[in-house]
């Protein structure tokens, strides 16, 4: 596997584990950082041998946001620089949403600001009953602009009014109520929690949750005529192609369909 600066990146079986690994400063977002998720998350999406890949963090938080010296040198920035910048940032949370294969957030600690982003930007999360949230962008003078997109699609108009506007810590009771992760679990059974969904999702064809994902991430921006022609020929298609065939014949001679339990 590749070797990273701020990241690291490592396969067991078909499951990708991608780990933000600046944890001297919680996992603080920069440049490098950036740079380092978005060709990570694009090569999973190219590697036919990945089928499921977890967002974790090294340390004491998941991520507490920007880097904040990195925030002031772009603000010293000339003005086309700084939008450059900004750019990739949104360019990053995008390769983690349109990843072809389901991304798990694992989350623990501290989450600040642009790491909510990165955990509304994943298909699902588990969060440690014991980790905190904040989005405190308003407390610095700014707006948490480039994650909001995610954070709207994942809780809403009225969540993030509260949170974006008060700035206030929230538990990860309120943010599995909130709908940013699926479920909330104990410390100890984190690792447990995570890689029982990991193996759940390996069951199911690899073909099939890429496209699932695609028909979420599409079909909602869709009128009812291309919705409907659009998932008419996806599931014309998948039913008739080589893994849609093995997994309904699967089912029916009672048997698991030939992906699973495949370490591909």
């Amino acid at each position: 596997m590749r070797e990273y600066e701020t990241i690291e990146s490592a396969k067991s079986g078909a499951v990708l584990a991608i780990r933000l690994n600046r944890p001297e400063i919680h996992n603080a977002i920069d440049d490098r950082m950036i740079s380092e998720l978005t060709e990570a998350f694009k090569s999973a999406a190219e590697d036919a041998s990945v089928r499921v890949v977890i967002l974790a963090a090294n340390g004491k938080s998941f991520c507490v946001g920007a880097d904040l010296n990195w925030m002031a040198r772009m603000a010293d920035a000339p003005g086309e620089a700084n939008i450059e910048d900004a750019r990739k940032l949104a360019a990053m949370l995008r390769a983690v949403r349109e990843c072809a294969k389901p991304v798990i957030a694992r989350v623990h600690g501290l989450t600040v600001g642009g790491g909510n982003g990165l955990v509304a930007a994943c298909d699902l999360a588990v969060g440690s009953t014991d980790a905190a949230f904040r989005v405190a962008e308003t407390r610095l003078g700014i707006v948490p602009a480039v994650i909001s997109p995610y954070l709207l699609r994942k809780i809403g108009d009225r969540a993030c009014r509260e949170i974006f506007f008060t700035a206030r810590n929230f538990s990860a009771a309120e943010a599995a109520a909130f709908g940013l992760i699926n479920k909330a679990v104990p410390p100890s059974e984190l690792d447990r929690e995570v890689e029982s969904l990991a193996e759940s999702l390996l069951r199911s064809g690899p073909m099939a949750l890429s496209a699932a994902k695609e028909l979420l991430l599409r079909v909602g921006s869709m009128d009812e005529d291309e919705a409907g022609e659009y998932t008419a020929r996806m599931i014309a298609d998948l039913r008739s192609s080589p893994e849609g065939r093995e997994g309904i014949r699967a089912f029916l001679e009672k048997r698991d369909p030939s992906w699973v339990g495949k370490k591909k």
